[in-house]
């Protein structure tokens, strides 16, 4: 079994601090917290702890903050040539203080509070800067998802982009969307079940094959007609950038 302990609090600490909880090959035994409240209802109060000083020896500390925080909490661990690996999908093993051998496990996943995620099915990105502490990442990543694979950094950052653009993006279209419905009184609900099958299609179907509308028709009455219906300017100009990446093939604009 692998000792654990857990640095952090926010959306990705507490999926984590869940996850590995049920996870009979895992004994998280500490969670390092600047915020123990927010984590009380997870984990008992006597493994939460927000002193540095107090940490308990373990086989890998787990760092789950944000991006801007990993180094200043790496730097403040009171140990040297431990096994500590961060969550982010955007920063390389540099930025962990040289102190300790370092890792990546970086679950490709959006999490938000209070909503449940079947870890399972979520791919976990792996790196490690010494081969030997690859099998301690691998054997935490087999005990809580299906899908795990060592992954350069470079590859891990060409994926965070990639994310962004087909999870983080995608959501703002959403609302973009919803802004529009209200403003016309509709409800953003009538759209929900076309939002379904486009994510459905692109689990069988490769996105260029998948994609439909007026930019693949290249049918610019149609076109026209929503740009002269469009009355705010960014909405506009997102409209007129997607349309000609569409046409474009997604080639450089």
């Amino acid at each position: 079994m692998i000792s654990m302990v857990l640095l952090g609090s926010g959306n990705v600490a507490q999926h984590l601090i869940t996850a590995f909880s049920n996870s009979s090959a895992i004994d998280l035994i500490q969670v390092v917290a600047r915020n123990p409240k927010s984590i009380q209802h997870l984990i008992a109060s006597n493994k939460i702890c927000s002193d540095y000083r107090e940490i308990k020896k373990a086989d890998v500390y787990l760092i789950a903050v944000s991006d801007n925080a990993i180094a200043e909490v790496s730097s403040h661990l009171p140990f040297e040539n431990r096994f500590v690996a961060h969550t982010s999908g955007s920063m390389g093993l540099e930025i962990l203080d040289a102190k300790n051998r370092r890792g990546v496990f970086y679950p490709l996943q959006t999490f938000t509070k209070n909503k449940a995620v079947n870890f399972k099915e979520i791919p976990i990105c792996l790196e490690s800067e010494q081969p030997t502490d690859y099998p301690t990442l691998e054997q935490m990543a087999k005990t809580i998802s299906d899908v795990y694979q060592l992954i350069s950094a470079e590859q891990r950052k060409a994926l965070h982009v990639a994310a962004v653009f087909v999870c983080n993006f995608v959501n703002h279209l959403y609302q973009i969307g919803a802004d529009i419905c209200e403003d016309n009184n509709l409800s953003f609900e009538l759209l929900k079940p076309l939002i379904v099958e486009t994510a459905q299609k692109v689990q069988t179907l490769a996105p260029t094959a998948a994609q439909t509308g007026p930019a693949k028709r290249k049918d610019t009455q149609t076109i026209n007609n929503h740009l002269r219906f469009l009355s705010d300017d960014n909405q506009k100009e997102l409209y007129q950038l997607l349309t000609k990446s569409i046409i474009d093939h997604g080639k450089k604009l």
